[in-house]
């Protein structure tokens, strides 16, 4: 205890020793976390699709569209993307393949209707194109196809169907009088491959022929699948016509033209749009030299901004236009516009302004009548000479 009582004067002394040295020291506290920046949101997304085949015998034809398009879109998002009043949007093109096929055609269309488009570019055929219609009428989604020449297809009353080509209408005329004047043609033969298009177009070729004192001196048929033609072949090499007229697309065009050397025919071969492309030429070889065939449209060299678009093309995909991409291309320029004008992705309003579309882009000045079709089409004619698809003159 006496201890005790010696040592508290001591613990007093250190405390104020220590209160005399300054406060309790307090525990170091943590700076406050910075608040994180915020993130800008990502811009809204429209989807535009687009429908053509990209596999099988014409995918090379389908490619091309979609191509286009992608084009389009692509230099529109890099551009800073679309902007309505004070919002931006990214487009997304939302492709399907059809394969060709008038079913596998109406389950695209019924895809990209569930996806959320505001509208379509396609179909390419216009086997794939008439069925779908229907489909994109009843979502009230606006469908620009830019290469469906069939005149069914704007012909059902359809506000949503719009097409930036020309119709077989035009080109079958084109054909009919090319065959009958530049060509002087007084016998013809007629082949098609039973589909919307090719026989479409023969019946119209076939029409118009005889309207100008043409003799039709045989009317075959084929499919879109065949390989082997002799057997039709041979008939008319026995009616021995000054021209046969294929209505049909490039994969049998090119082999028929083949059949058709071997077996001495020395007609002059006279086809569309479907089979006026480089892939013609590739699956023809030196048979197709000489051939004759039309395009619904103008040709793209002769284009104002045709070569530019060539240019672009060429250095986006490293490969050449085979025939209707700077179409798809106009046709995503004209959706644009309507949305624009119509104040964002509201797709009935969208459907009224494409109707009232008046768009100077790649092909020409673009409007459209009260079917959809567009105004003043060209129908160009080109020949097969050293291994390339020549101009010749555009019709209107």
């Amino acid at each position: 205890m006496k201890y005790m009582l010696k040592l508290a004067p001591l613990a007093i002394a250190a405390a104020v020793a220590l209160t005399a040295c300054g406060k309790k020291e307090e525990p170091v506290q943590a700076a406050p976390a910075k608040a994180p920046a915020p993130v800008a949101a990502p811009p809204a997304v429209i989807k535009i699709g687009h429908v053509a085949p990209l596999t099988g015998g014409i995918a090379h034809l389908g490619k091309d569209n979609e191509n286009g398009a992608k084009l389009a879109v692509d230099e529109i998002n890099a551009a800073g993307g679309l902007k309505v009043g004070d919002k931006t949007y990214n487009l997304e093109l939302v492709a399907e393949d059809d394969k060709a096929d008038p079913k596998e055609g109406t389950l695209a269309a019924q895809k990209l209707v569930d996806a959320g488009v505001v509208a379509v570019v396609g179909h390419l055929n216009s086997g794939t194109t008439i069925p779908a219609s229907k489909i994109y009428s009843d979502a009230t989604i606006a469908q620009i196809s830019p290469s469906a020449t069939n005149p069914k297809y704007t012909e059902q009353g359809f506000k949503t169907a719009f097409r930036v080509v020309a119709n077989d209408n035009q080109q079958g005329a084109v054909l009919a009088n090319y065959a009958s004047g530049e060509l002087k043609a007084k016998t013809i033969a007629i082949i098609d491959d039973r589909t919307a298009y090719g026989q479409g177009l023969a019946d119209v070729v076939e029409r118009v022929a005889k309207e100008k004192g043409l003799k039709v001196v045989a009317r075959e048929f084929t499919t879109d699948k065949a390989t082997d033609f002799n057997a039709i072949l041979t008939k008319i090499r026995a009616a021995k016509p000054e021209v046969v007229m294929y209505g049909g697309m490039d994969a049998t065009a090119g082999p028929m033209a083949k059949q058709m050397k071997q077996l001495g025919i020395k007609s002059q071969f006279l086809t569309g749009d479907g089979v006026c492309s480089p892939e013609f030429i590739k699956l023809a070889g030196d048979a197709g030299e000489g051939m004759f065939c039309s395009m619904a449209g103008e040709a793209v060299e002769k284009l104002a901004k045709g070569e530019e678009f060539k240019t672009k093309y060429k250095a986006k995909f490293n490969q050449d236009v085979q025939i209707y991409s700077p179409y798809s291309y106009d046709a995503v320029y004209v959706i644009v516009e309507a949305i624009k004008r119509a104040g964002g992705p509201d797709k009935p309003k969208i459907v009224e302004e494409v109707a009232k579309t008046n768009l100077p882009g790649v092909t020409g000045q673009i409007t459209f009548d009260e079917k959809g079709d567009i105004k003043d089409g060209a129908i160009s004619m080109f020949v097969v000479k050293g291994g390339k698809l020549e101009y010749i003159s555009t019709s209107r």
